[in-house]
């Protein structure tokens, strides 16, 4: 029933868009259609205004130049307690704005009085024309997080703090290989090391979440591989689409020859559909975002096996506390509606609501679904690269969270 649900998700776009036409029209008709009558503005205009600063103008055609956002601003962390998150965000284009998506690159240090720290970079690149897609995704983090096991869990009041180090590399290279769609190949490295229970000598990790593969206190693992990647994008503007969708598939092999402790591998399907709604200088914009992810094998460690949180941008399941349900497969579900409060653009509003399964501990059946849900704040911080700063208030049946970040979540 939960994949006919899934299947049945994930193709809803099609029908409603069947007759869709190509990318080239969508994109000319956000950036060079019907101009609203009152002018749009950001925080960056705002504080121009404030200090009397002159700057040119944006050019409307061209690669034009870098639009930076800038976010210094304490946020709940997993694992419990409060952070100072420094996010930066630079968006450009490599090619001409009709037949160019934007680029992105994104650095993200944050650090905790808790004991965890954490240093992060993220890259999207477009060159001319789509031809090519460069992404890129480096981290290192100190990283206490409670973990609660496998499947629905341990009680909240047993859930334990689980300390490991944790350095990820990825690289991903591909080409279009036809109208839309592209192609590629790209190696991933994950590596943990002193993972053990914290502030509790008398649990045992392996005892505790029932699974021996990258559980031995104190030990370190590796993973190591390639992937088989397929993407198609046609959304304007990947920091916050306004309409179009996203289809990607990853294929990861991890083989011991590569440097994996054993040899495993995953699945990981993608899909996202953001339906737009009246003129196209508004934000109305209802957004649809579906994943399945699973491993392939029974050696996968620990760490490694799809949990809520983990999608590769760490932004699903928003209401869920990060890490809490984990499995050998994972299905998430979620919507969002976007609207504008004042017309100039500044401020807006998102309610959204997200629903997860995994696998059960000791068989491949999935849980009960996990639901969650949330209303949020927009504050538009460039207006060139139409970036904003995300307010969100998430809840479910055992979390109370608040985020902050630039850009929207998917």
């Amino acid at each position: 029933m939960r994949k006919f649900l899934l299947i049945a998700f994930l193709s809803l776009p099609y029908w409603v868009e069947a007759q869709e036409t190509d990318t080239v029209p969508r994109r000319r008709r956000f950036y060079e259609a019907e101009e609203d009558s009152v002018p749009k503005t950001d925080i960056i205009r705002v504080l121009k205004d404030a200090f009397h600063i002159k700057s040119g103008n944006f050019p409307k055609k061209g690669r034009g130049g870098v639009y930076y956002s800038l976010l210094p601003a304490p946020s709940t962390i997993p694992g419990g307690g409060t952070a100072l998150v420094t996010s930066t965000n630079a968006a450009f284009y490599l090619g001409p704005r009709r037949t160019t998506n934007i680029s992105n690159v994104s650095f993200s240090p944050s650090f905790s009085f808790s004991g965890r720290f954490s240093f992060s970079f993220h890259s999207n690149l477009w060159l001319e024309g789509n031809y090519r897609n460069i992404t890129g995704d480096m981290r290192f983090i100190v990283n206490p997080q409670y973990t609660w096991g496998l499947g629905n869990g341990v009680p909240e009041d047993q859930k334990q703090l689980l300390g490991n180090n944790y350095f990820r590399f990825y690289q991903t290279l591909m080409r279009k290989i036809n109208k839309t769609l592209l192609a590629g190949l790209g190696y991933h490295l994950d590596w943990h090391t002193a993972i053990r229970i914290k502030d509790n000598d008398s649990v045992s990790l392996p005892t505790f979440v029932k699974y021996q593969y990258g559980t031995t206190p104190g030990q370190h693992t590796v993973s190591s591989g390639v992937s088989f990647n397929l993407l198609e994008d046609n959304r304007n503007n990947s920091i916050n689409p306004q309409e179009g969708h996203y289809a990607n598939a990853v294929l990861r092999l991890n083989p011991t020859f590569l440097g994996s402790n054993d040899n495993w591998s995953s699945l990981y399907l993608d899909y996202r559909k953001y339906f737009h709604y009246g003129p196209s200088w508004s934000q109305n914009v209802l957004a649809l975002w579906g994943y399945y992810w699973t491993v392939l094998g029974n050696k996968t460690p620990y760490l490694d096996l799809p949990s809520i949180g983990w999608d590769p941008n760490n932004r699903s399941g928003r209401g869920i506390e990060q890490n809490r349900y984990r499995g050998k497969a994972l299905i998430n579900l979620e919507a969002e509606y976007r609207r504008d409060i004042l017309p100039n653009g500044l401020l807006g509003f998102v309610v959204f609501a997200n629903m997860n399964t995994v696998t059960q501990p000791d068989k491949y059946w999935f849980t009960n679904f996990h639901p969650a849900a949330g209303a949020g704040i927009r504050i538009k911080f460039n207006k060139r690269s139409n970036t904003n700063i995300a307010l969100d208030f998430g809840i479910s049946k055992h979390d109370r969270i608040f985020y902050i970040d630039l850009g929207e979540a998917f």
